[in-house]
């Protein structure tokens, strides 16, 4: 019902108009919007331990811009503990996921927890494989330390915490808030995390919806 009403807002302001390549550009990129939405998936991994404003940014900014985003447990079971010891449930187990229809995976920073996702083997493969595809990765924090183990920072600009840069094996290390190099971007931290955010939404839906989604939640992007 939405998508008709906004279609008959636009016929309206053409037979006011009557300007044929406005309803065009405007329908166009109506549609182009509502099918970038439908077809933007992303997963991100919890393990006890992880840094509870790195991950829940990442997944309340994206759903506030339409984007399908699931958190994944690496454990057998969707509890999982924050470093700051919140309870919650996530969406799926990674087992239950078979991730074909991502196009991108974030993994959020926190000790123990980025620790507990670098030694989930079954992650690190998916990791492997979806870089190797071309597929967009993302990591905050400790966790860009994930991506340098696996090969992906080499020669690439990179960040990460303070005290974990010298992990950014290969990378050119960078102070910047987020960085974005190819098909990886890392990011500093916790006072980086809506940041980050809205550079991933951007990459996914444009920056005209990252601006959208920042003002919505009175924040001024740098």
């Amino acid at each position: 019902m939405a998508y008709l009403l906004k279609f008959l807002d636009i016929f309206r302001w053409k037979k006011h108009y009557g300007r044929e390549w406005g309803i065009q550009k405007i329908f166009m990129d109506f549609i182009k919007e509502r099918m970038n939405r439908i077809m933007s998936k992303v997963y991100i991994f919890f393990a006890d331990g992880f840094e509870d404003i790195e991950g829940l940014t990442v997944v309340d900014l994206m759903r506030r811009a339409g984007i399908d985003i699931q958190t994944v447990s690496i454990k057998e079971t969707k509890e999982i503990r924050t470093s700051h010891g919140i309870d919650l449930l996530t969406d799926r187990t990674f087992g239950e996921c078979d991730f074909s229809d991502a196009d991108m995976l974030v993994i959020p920073g926190g000790m123990p927890g980025t620790k507990y996702l670098n030694e989930y083997q079954p992650l690190r493969d998916l990791l492997a494989d979806f870089y190797k595809k071309g597929g967009k990765v993302a990591a905050i924090c400790a966790a860009p330390t994930v991506l340098a183990s696996l090969g992906f920072l080499e020669k690439r600009k990179a960040t990460a915490y303070p005290s974990c840069m010298e992990g950014l094996a290969g990378a050119e290390r960078s102070l910047e808030s987020v960085v974005v190099d190819g098909n990886v971007t890392t990011s500093r931290g916790l006072g980086t995390a809506v940041d980050f955010a809205l550079s991933l939404i951007g990459q996914l839906l444009g920056e005209k919806k990252a601006d959208e989604i920042a003002e919505s939640v009175v924040y001024s992007r740098k």
